[in-house]
This record gives structure tokens, C-alpha cells and sequence, in this order.
């Protein structure tokens, strides 16, 4: 049992190896759609929320609490998808959200530019001049949305481990090698690498839940017990501890929570 995460471009033959891959292997595939699932949080049009990552990442200003609300959405998202096991993910700062993980295989595919350039100029029908404009316009977005998001830069080697260049290599033997190393030990599921994922996943449950009333919020979660820790002016201690019991009562798994009221410092 094992969790693949695949960083890609667009037009870089990522998507077509990681569906490939997930049919080899029999596991489920999935991919940006899975911001579909975010979008009910922030309570806007699906269709706006996908827009919305085509755009400069000063559009998180427009949401309530910004990019955090917006990272522990999709973090929830993400991590309750690939708890199950056997899941090739295709998208958005998947090694990201996996990062601690031991078993879990991530890559990066590249591909280059100028394939690149004719694949999107005969799926869409536009000059090689609009095709370069568009595929670097996106590159320079999505970069800019991992920076301001995550603080990571997707073409760092460093984040993975394997890239793949998609020139000699192609999609076939992409596949086989991923097949390959996915087998080796190091990438199966262990019971401690389970442990670390569910703890993941317990946290992000609890903050998706939490972070809306409480954009300080900080959650960290182990064995079932959750520690909430919240920035507030000491007075409102017992409030806040009674409305964070209360936002979670019902999450799956947990079996007591913590909360830690940091007093707010206020400049006199």
C-alpha cells in the first residue's frame, strides 16, 4: 500500500503518466479537482475558486482569513483523500502536505518547452505566439502560488524524490520506472508511517473546522488528542475553549482536544 504524489505543468505529460500509473496499479487517481471539494468552505462557485488560481495570489484577500483559511481547506481535502492508501495524486503541493510522510513516493515532471508549446497549440487551436505566452504565463503562476502559499519553490530538485524529464524518457518507461521504485521498501506503508498520516489528518480536520472563528489557530494532533493553541486576549479564555469544543465534537477520531489561550499581546 502506498501514496504517490506527483508534481507537474501543464502540457508536461503528467496527468496522462499518473492516470496511466493509478490504472497500472489499480489505485484511484486524483488531481486538482479535489479543490472542487475546498470550494464548499468557502461557500463561493466552484467555477470562480478554479479562476481564481489563474489569477495573482492577492486573490486570497478577497476570502475571509486568507490564504490560511484557504491552505487548511485544501490541506483537509488532500489528506483525507490519500488516508486511504493506494492513491496517485496529481497536483497542487500534494509533497507538501505529505511532507514527514517516510512512504510516500514524490515527483516532479518536467518536459520541454517547446513540446510543451505544440501540445497546447494543437489542443487548443492557437499560434505558437499564444501558446508560449499562455504556458509561461502559467508557469509563472503556479510558482507564485506555491511561494505565497506554501513558501516552497516547485522546481527545487530538493522537494522530491526523483525528476523526471520527459524528452528521451517517455510516457511508457515514465510509468515503469515510477512502478519500479514504488515497489521498493522504502515506499511501503508502514505502521508508522500510518500513525504520522492519521495524526495529519486529525489536525487538518480540526483546524478546517476551527480555523474560520480562529485565524491564529495552530493544531497539532497525536494518538487521537489534538493540541489547539489560539492567540486571544486572556479574557476570553473559557469562550474560546467552549467554542473550539464545540466546533469539533464531532470529528471522527478525536478523542480529546487540548487548547492553549496565548495572550494577546496589545501595544498601549
Amino acid at each position: 500500500m502506498s501514496i504517490i504524489s506527483i508534481s507537474r505543468g501543464s502540457y508536461s505529460k503528467g496527468k496522462e503518466i499518473a492516470e496511466k500509473l493509478a490504472d497500472k496499479m489499480g489505485y484511484e487517481c486524483i488531481s486538482r479537482d479535489i479543490l472542487i471539494e475546498a470550494s464548499e468552505h468557502f461557500n463561493v462557485p466552484e467555477i470562480k475558486l478554479i479562476r481564481a488560481l489563474h489569477d495573482s495570489p492577492s486573490i486570497l484577500d478577497r476570502f475571509t482569513s486568507g490564504k490560511q483559511r484557504y491552505i487548511s481547506y485544501i490541506r483537509e481535502a488532500i489528506l483525507g483523500h490519500v488516508q486511504k492508501d493506494n492513491v496517485v495524486y496529481h497536483g497542487l503541493a500534494g509533497h507538501f502536505f505529505l511532507k514527514g510522510v517516510p512512504s510516500v513516493l514524490k515527483i516532479r515532471i518536467i518536459s520541454n518547452m517547446e513540446d510543451r508549446i505544440k501540445e497546447e497549440m494543437k489542443r487548443e487551436n492557437i499560434s505558437e505566439d499564444k501558446a508560449r505566452y499562455l504556458l509561461k504565463k502559467d508557469d509563472d503562476e503556479r510558482r507564485k502560488w506555491a511561494t505565497s502559499l506554501y513558501g516552497i519553490d516547485t522546481a527545487d530538485a530538493n522537494l522530491y524524490d526523483i525528476v523526471l524529464h520527459i524528452d528521451n524518457i517517455q510516457i511508457e518507461d515514465a510509468v515503469d520506472i515510477i512502478t519500479h521504485m514504488i515497489n521498493l521498501p522504502c515506499f511501503q506503508s508502514t505502521d508508522e508511517s500510518k500513525k504520522i498520516l492519521d495524526n495529519k489528518v486529525l489536525a487538518a480536520r480540526v483546524q478546517a473546522l476551527v480555523i474560520g472563528k480562529f485565524p491564529t489557530v495552530d493544531i497539532r494532533a497525536e494518538d487521537g488528542v489534538v493540541y489547539a493553541s489560539v492567540e486571544a486576549p486572556i479574557i476570553q479564555e473559557e469562550v474560546i475553549i467552549q467554542k473550539i469544543i464545540a466546533l469539533t465534537q464531532d470529528v471522527e477520531g478525536l478523542k480529546q482536544i487540548k487548547i492553549h489561550v496565548v495572550p494577546q499581546l496589545t501595544s498601549e
